[in-house]
């Protein structure tokens, strides 16, 4: 899956020369090393600017213990800290502003109109009944107040607290009607959703649990910001991380596991591939582990030996990208697989796993495309030496399934895959019931990142970003893929739950955007992706979704008629922290939270797509007429 890859680092193999045996420059090195990788980013690398915008602590992390341990051999710790900090000179050095202190911190109060976690309920449907605003009121809707931060997450909101996640290594606790600061965490770096809830855990009743970059989840009392527990680590491959937002099903606390192995696999050195996605049940008083299934059960074996001479291995892959859902009916909970990242046959990988909640157990899985092998870097004319044979369309998933209770009492459970194929299954079985294609897919298309549903519809939002790039880079004589890509459908779709029969569907508009702090092929060529990549979010009547070229709107939910629309990118914002002048950006990851008559949405995140992000993003609070 894409978007993790822009937390990461990707160096190239190159000889290693002399810079083993005397320190270098950092600009020696990064040009030498990192330059051709980055400048202009390749495929899924993140571009100088991201990353120049990353703390130094967590640039070095990943050159010493993280993503890129396996492509620095031979580089000193010298080498590396001369490397960190280039990379952290001008652009970290910019005035990020100061976070202003509220005066007062009230105890957190729960209302009916809170959004508490990445998909709102445990269906995950992204589906917010009491917004406390009416669909009249959407076209009124004015920013009231910005916040920039680094590589910024979607906030969860319990009353006039908002808290939210970034890779800065700040977690935060804001006031959720003026944004100033209740409290912050330094060294939390985490692109997750925190799931705020109530419990006896906490001194002060109220907790949240973060999944860390560096594969740990802690909890905090959400009061106060006082950590209650930090688990152990939860995969011993230095790749693997948290990108899905663990949730709580009673005393559990449950957290998917993911890797960038894909983009290590990339470098001939590199003995590709043993990590395998899995699901883990934590204690929620101490942390400590209950059990973790994998959701690739085939053994671990080697393989073949690739024209570098270095011994592959496999199946791996089938990372789970997203938060899981749970049944507490069926006691079982669901997850979403990537894809394979090698040859050797699994059936975890690209499919829907029900497990049991008590004990991990899988209870059914069920594969819907076999042999989706990849790795970065395969879809290159040429092809690195670790590519899979055959290899796969890189059609996995990212988005949480949706467990939707039909009409007569009967449950479907819905998937959106990246292949743009929306599958509804049989929650008891795995058992498919429909299928649906809704968008072109390809590695970046299709459903990227989420779905929603209210009481009667299924939402789909549709990306098929590489699909759009390709075409325009295309006429230019400047392909992004070697073979052309199918004609991208990105928009917002109406699907019925029980059937998959396309209810509406509305195309992303063509519109202007300006891509103030982006430095990649978008901008230099002028364009304006209006991919859907984003996770669309549901109030009564209508649904709230954003597009890559900054675009946030709001849709009729049974006709698909836009209602309203504003222009991230149109405008700079003066900060509540202090910043001016900060742009606005592309709208990507996992979309809007809207809870006690507000939209909060974060703009210019850094996805694998390199389109319209920014190295700060500004957290964007909208409210009826900016009041």
């Amino acid at each position: 899956m894409a978007a993790a890859v822009a937390a990461g680092l990707a160096l190239t193999a190159v000889p290693r020369m002399s810079l083993a045996q005397a320190p270098a420059s950092g600009e020696q090195v990064f040009n030498t090393r990192c330059k051709s990788c980055h400048e202009p980013p390749v495929e899924r690398a993140p571009n100088r600017t991201a990353l120049a915008a990353m703390p130094p602590g967590q640039v070095m992390e990943a050159l010493t213990i993280g993503i890129m341990k396996p492509m620095t051999a031979g580089l000193t710790d010298a080498d590396r800290q001369a490397v960190v900090a280039f990379l952290s000179g001008p652009a970290r050095a910019a005035a990020l502003g100061v976070d202003t202190a509220c005066a007062a911190h009230p105890p957190i109060q729960a209302t009916a109109q809170d959004w508490a976690s990445v998909g709102v309920d445990a269906q995950s449907r992204r589906f917010q009944k009491t917004p406390g605003l009416s669909v009249a009121d959407l076209p009124r809707l004015k920013v009231k107040w910005a916040f920039a931060m680094p590589g910024g997450g979607m906030p969860t909101v319990v009353g006039d607290w908002l808290f939210v996640t970034n890779r800065s290594g700040k977690l935060y606790a804001l006031d959720a009607k003026t944004g100033c600061v209740h409290w912050s965490v330094p060294g939390v770096i985490s692109r997750t959703t925190p799931m705020i809830v109530k419990s006896h855990i906490s001194p002060s009743g109220w907790a949240t649990f973060i999944g860390e970059s560096n594969r740990t989840v802690r909890a905090f009392d959400a009061q106060t910001g006082k950590v209650l527990w930090r688990s152990a680590e939860l995969d011993p491959n230095p790749v693997a991380g948290i990108t899905g937002s663990p949730v709580v099903a009673g005393g559990q606390l449950i957290v998917p596991l993911t890797s960038l192995e894909e983009v290590a696999g990339d470098q001939p050195s590199y003995p590709c591939c043993s990590f395998r996605g899995s699901l883990a049940a934590l204690d929620l008083a101490t942390g400590k582990i209950r059990w973790q299934t994998h959701v690739i059960t085939e053994p671990l074996h080697p393989t073949h030996k690739n024209a570098a001479g270095t011994q592959l291995q496999g199946p791996a892959g089938a990372a789970i990208w997203s938060a899981p859902t749970v049944d507490l009916k069926r006691g079982l909970v669901y997850a979403a697989t990537g894809d394979s990242y090698t040859e050797a046959p699994t059936k975890g990988a690209d499919a829907i796993v029900a497990f049991e909640l008590a004990t991990g157990k899988i209870r059914w899985s069920h594969q819907v495309t076999a042999g989706d092998n990849f790795v970065v870097g395969c879809m290159n004319a040429q092809k690195s030496a670790n590519c899979p044979s055959p290899d796969g369309p890189d059609f996995d998933f990212g988005a949480s399934p949706i467990l939707f209770h039909l009409k007569g009492g009967k449950d479907v459970l819905l998937a959106g895959q990246k292949s743009g194929v929306v599958y509804g299954l049989a929650p008891d079985t795995g058992r498919r019931l429909w299928t649906t294609k809704v968008g072109a897919g390809s590695a970046l298309g299709g459903v990227e990142w989420g779905m929603a549903a209210d009481d009667r519809r299924l939402f789909v939002a549709i990306s098929d970003v590489i699909n759009l790039i390709d075409e325009v880079m295309r006429s230019k004589g400047k392909p992004m893929t070697p073979q052309p890509q199918p004609k991208g459908k990105p928009g917002l779709s109406a699907l019925d739950p029980a059937t998959g029969r396309v209810v509406w569907h509305t195309p992303a508009p063509v519109a202007p955007c300006h891509y103030a702090g982006d430095r990649s092929r978008d901008r230099a060529e002028g364009l304006c992706i209006r991919a859907q990549s984003a996770a669309p979010s549901a109030v009564p009547g209508a649904v709230i979704s954003g597009t890559m070229d900054g675009w946030l709107r709001a849709y009729d939910a049974k006709s698909g008629k836009i209602l309203w629309a504003y222009s991230t990118t149109a405008r700079t914002y003066d900060t509540v922290n202090g910043v001016k002048g900060q742009p606005g950006g592309n709208l990507d990851g996992l979309g809007a939270a809207i809870a006690g008559g507000m939209v909060y949405t974060l703009s210019g995140v850094g996805g694998a797509a390199g389109t319209g992000a920014n190295p700060v993003n500004v957290l964007l609070a909208f409210s009826v007429d900016g009041k």
